[in-house]
């Protein structure tokens, strides 16, 4: 009877080591693959590459506290970046997004972390990241989920 437990807590151990294996190289497929199609694609290239420093001092972090002054109340159209450190293509567009507000100054482009304002990734619905929300007064106009182009995010902000 032990014989047996211990061979069923053995193979559910196993088990659960090949799914951890089984995603953990299929996120790591998926996010080759995107870099590779954004390379090849021409969506971003070494001209987009902006640094993070550089990027950060182009673009407001915004939290639950600041956010009806910063949003809600802009007399400008804001674009808010959801995302998260931890989120490859948050990463990726990152960049895109900051070259974007350099060259809009009629937009006002903001990050919200997920991580560190739930609520507010909750109030507008983000069930995935990278999202992009774009407001005008006050209220919600556009969305856009995942890696887009600059000129995506040109076209979401119309």
């Amino acid at each position: 009877m032990k014989d047996k437990i211990s061979t069923i807590i053995l193979l559910a151990i196993f088990i659960a080591l090949l799914v951890i294996i089984y995603n953990l190289t299929s996120k790591q497929a998926v996010q080759s693959n995107i870099s590779e199609n954004l390379v090849n694609n021409s969506v971003i290239d070494n001209s987009t590459v902006i640094e993070e420093e550089e990027s950060e001092m182009e673009i407001m972090k915004v939290s639950k506290e600041n956010f009806e002054k910063e949003v809600l109340q802009s007399d400008k159209k804001v674009l808010i970046d959801f995302y998260a450190d931890w989120c490859g293509p948050c990463k990726m567009l990152s960049p895109i997004v900051a070259e974007f507000a350099k060259e809009n100054d009629t937009v006002k482009v903001v990050k919200i972390n997920i991580d560190e304002n739930e609520e507010l990734a909750v109030q507008y619905g983000v069930m995935s990241i990278p999202t992009l929300v774009v407001i005008e007064n006050g209220e919600t106009k556009n969305t856009s989920v995942g890696l887009i182009s600059k000129s995506e995010i040109e076209e979401l902000v119309k």
